[in-house]
């Protein structure tokens, strides 16, 4: 038990490590990252919807496509990177005849685009207070969640999917995001508006984590890999985020810049 608990927390450490130097260096470093983890994740995705070998190779390369266009050298955000990825989507389906398959395109594909929107705001600094926002508060959702849930217990949230998820971890959740945001705000210059929206967000990660555990119950699995040593698969560490992400450029699109 000592020894898986130090393997977690070594790899925790490296990919907050990770995380936080991609997210500081944005451009070219910031897309890589996101780009090899979408890859990897539409791997795990295929595994988890039953997808032959061949079908898993087909839609790793089908996603790599909207995902390389997405490369601040290529054509970055924009509707050329849209229109791809609707054309990987139909080519997986068309091919394969999975629309389940198919839709791990979108799953990825817009909570990256989001991420390095919010990320290419200028002026440097409030993309990346932008992005580090809408990571940090699935990172305090996380936290939050674990230690109410923890500490208080009582009624499950959603026992036939995630019997250990509870109302009261869904409350501490909200709580440490909007604390995040708010120290954000105050700290850092967050406007406001999306400080007071952090909750949202925290909730849209809680429902992330919970789609992936209905997919990895549905297949019958714990993890949804075995890439990074306790903590399973690149989906188990980024479900909150593909629910959040996307939800929190539209509010940033809602409120516009401070």
């Amino acid at each position: 038990m000592a020894s898986e608990l130090r393997t977690r927390s070594i790899v925790g450490v490296a990919l907050i490590a990770l995380a936080l130097g991609a997210l500081l260096s944005g451009g070219l470093l910031f897309w890589l990252l996101l780009a090899v983890a979408g890859v990897l994740m539409q791997g795990e995705w295929a595994d988890l919807n039953g997808a032959s070998a061949e079908q898993r190779k087909l839609s790793m390369f089908a996603v790599s496509v909207p995902l390389a266009i997405l490369c601040p050298l290529a054509a970055g955000v924009d509707g050329f990177a849209v229109g791809l990825m609707i054309a990987a989507f139909l080519f997986v389906m068309a091919a394969t005849r999975g629309y389940r398959l198919a839709f791990g395109i979108f799953y990825i594909c817009v909570p990256v685009m989001a991420l390095l929107f919010l990320r290419g705001q200028e002026p440097n600094f409030y993309g990346l207070l932008l992005a580090f926002w809408a990571l940090a508060l699935v990172w305090a959702t996380d936290i939050g969640a674990y230690f109410a849930g923890r500490s208080i217990g009582g009624p499950k949230l959603a026992p036939r999917i995630s019997p250990s998820k509870t109302w009261a971890g869904l409350a501490g959740g909200v709580l440490a995001a909007l604390i995040t945001g708010f120290l954000l705000h105050r700290f850092a210059g967050l406007p406001i508006q999306l400080a007071a929206a952090s909750g949202l967000l925290a909730v849209a990660a809680q429902l992330g984590d919970l789609f992936e555990s209905a997919m990895k119950r549905r297949a019958g699995v714990k993890d949804s890999g075995m890439l990074l040593p306790g903590h399973g698969g690149v989906m188990d560490r980024l479900d909150g985020v593909v629910a959040a992400a996307p939800l929190a450029a539209l509010l940033y699109l809602m409120v516009g810049q401070a």
